[in-house]
């Protein structure tokens, strides 16, 4: 059944979106391209349009308008074998009264300030930061942070094994044969080699990528200012290794998840690895990692309703005893996912990209 469409205020400014737009939901057809996105990021017009039964140039027409309105946009996110070398961290920061919002904006500049989210209860903000190694996220958490204007108190929990992350997230908006087109075979599994610094190239690509993940290469080839083949070879070899993904996102209040909520629980650590391993398979699962702390695990589900989430926390209760479910924080809004910049209603509005690798300024 197709939702209906509220007429729309949107409008631009010099190419940017108004922050007063009552924007549209998103259509059945948007939603179905989006979910062949999520599945081939970088499919080509002619794939995807053969999935969708919609000629290739209306596939690419309609993604670059969801693309100029904000409502949606292909990027990077950290490959299996990154997220293994690099380290990871939820942060909790409180604000003092009134500079939530203050923080909120400065932080998003950071490029090691992956994502931001301002939270309903608990504490101000919920940030997940990315850094090279733990002296770099100890620099960053214990002498930076606490120090920038407005914030009041810094608490760190480190992800010492990501089950999984939002670019695993799937929307259901596909038949299961137009799914079966796009689902590429497994990839083969990679060995995780040593922490290594990442070549120049590599920086400047991944800068690129995080503006549009579907970026020519040509286009990169042009920007980085290497051949044809050197571009392509640099990131199927990144891609290969496991150290770099492709991913789909949107303003998700737009397409009927507006809800994001995160539950802090705690783990029998025999049970931690089937329990995690479970949870990534829940439909509503976004994040799922194990977290240093009082509580072991963190889930966090985008939803469909705030009613969802009695309904999502005893379904993890009855088919897991073990799970004792010790917090659930509802995110108000979210400022910055994955290095993306977002207005109220979710959609993009600038990037920021993370460099995993520099050095935390002080």
């Amino acid at each position: 059944m197709t939702r209906p469409r509220p007429e729309t205020q949107d409008s631009r400014t010099n190419g940017t979106l108004t922050q007063d737009a009552a924007p549209a939901l998103l259509s059945e057809d948007e939603l179905a391209l989006i979910n062949a996105l999520q599945l081939r990021p970088r499919a080509s017009w002619t794939e995807l349009g053969r999935a969708l039964d919609v000629d290739p140039v209306t596939v690419a027409r309609r993604f670059h308008r969801l693309s100029e309105q904000g409502a949606a946009w292909v990027g990077f996110s950290p490959g299996p074998r990154l997220l293994e070398q690099i380290c990871v961290a939820y942060v909790v920061i409180d604000c003092a009264p009134g500079a939530t919002a203050r923080v909120a904006e400065a932080l998003g500049a950071h490029p090691h300030m992956v994502t931001i989210e301002r939270t309903a209860t608990g504490h101000d903000l919920l940030t997940t930061v990315a850094t090279r190694d733990l002296p770099a996220l100890s620099r960053y958490t214990l002498d930076r942070l606490p120090h920038l204007p407005g914030i009041t108190a810094v608490r760190s929990r480190i992800v010492t094994h990501m089950f999984t992350e939002g670019g695993h997230w799937r929307i259901a908006a596909l038949a299961p044969a137009q799914r079966a087109q796009l689902t590429p075979p497994p990839a083969p599994r990679t060995t995780a080699g040593p922490a290594a610094e990442a070549h120049p190239i590599d920086r400047v690509l991944v800068t690129h990528l995080a503006h549009d993940g579907r970026v020519s290469y040509q286009t990169l080839a042009r920007h980085l200012g290497v051949s044809l083949s050197t571009a392509k070879r640099r990131v199927e070899d990144l891609t290969r290794r496991g150290l770099l993904r492709f991913r789909c996102d949107f303003a998700r209040p737009l397409g009927g998840w507006p809800v994001t909520v995160t539950f802090w629980a705690k783990v029998p650590p025999a049970d931690l690895p089937g329990i995690g391993q479970s949870l990534i398979r829940l439909p509503e699962t976004r994040n799922c990692a194990a977290i240093s702390g009082p509580q072991n695990l963190i889930l966090q589900a985008t939803l469909h309703s705030l009613a969802d989430i009695p309904r999502l926390e005893a379904q993890l209760a009855t088919a897991h005893p073990a799970l004792d479910i010790a917090d659930r924080v509802v995110t108000l809004r979210q400022d910055k996912l994955l290095g993306r910049l977002l207005d109220p209603h979710g959609r993009s509005i600038g990037v920021v990209p993370a460099d995993l690798w520099a050095e935390p300024a002080l």
